[in-house]
């Protein structure tokens, strides 16, 4: 008799358990437009000074909720607005460059999925756009770093320019903030420099990025802390 309740108990047991998987995480989406390092054109006209533009993107797995993020990168102000659906129209100031990226979220589970980060210009009253700012890798802002056995760090970052016409990048670099010492005035297709640093040291490095119109942009300063 015993043997046969402990095998009903067990039959119970695991019949209510079946059904006990967690709810997936949601995955992150693919962007669609405006497209990464573009012009943006199809806005439509609000005033003299902004137009409405409209984001669009892939579907992902496991997502009830798209959380959009939206970065006037000469402001550094941030519109941000969530939908279920697969678009979402915010208005924008003409001529300016943005970076946008899109958040999965799932109202089941805490972990969210961030898609890739895309920046554009909305088209605007210009003929030429300066180059985006620079877009810094590594060393980040805020981190703590080694220095190689040359007592050395290496400085990286990214460019681009709507135009295709982008010259070259200034290197400010310094223990003094704002950095105001130009340690470096490199081609476009040098995205890394060297410079020598000392031990329980926080340093300040930005980008200048020129483009052959003369057009200018900064990346904003970063610090990083060597150990």
């Amino acid at each position: 008799m015993n043997r046969i309740f402990f095998i009903i108990c067990t039959i119970f047991l695991f019949g209510c358990g079946g059904n006990d998987d967690p709810p997936a995480k949601p995955e992150r989406v693919r962007l669609i437009y405006p497209e990464k390092d573009s012009e943006c054109n199809t806005g439509i006209i609000i005033d003299d000074l902004s137009s409405r533009v409209e984001f669009k993107w892939q579907a992902s797995n496991n997502t009830d909720i798209y959380e959009v993020r939206v970065t006037n990168l000469n402001t550094s102000v941030t519109q941000t607005i969530s939908t279920a659906s697969l678009s979402a129209k915010l208005p924008l100031q003409k001529g300016a460059p943005y970076s946008w990226f899109v958040t999965s979220k799932n109202s089941q589970v805490p972990e969210t999925a961030t898609s890739e980060v895309w920046r554009f210009y909305n088209s605007g009253f210009v003929t030429t756009y300066p180059p985006f700012p620079a877009e810094i890798i590594s060393p980040k802002s805020g981190a703590s770093v080694f220095k190689d056995i040359n007592n050395e760090i290496t400085l990286e970052w990214s460019g681009a320019d709507v135009d295709e016409d982008l010259l070259g990048f200034e290197v400010y670099f310094s223990s003094e903030n704002p950095p105001v010492a130009l340690v470096a005035t490199l081609a476009a297709d040098f995205v890394d420099y060297k410079v020598s640093v000392l031990s329980n040291t926080v340093y300040y490095w930005r980008i200048i990025s020129k483009d052959k119109a003369g057009n200018t942009s900064d990346s904003g300063v970063y610090e990083f802390k060597v150990l």
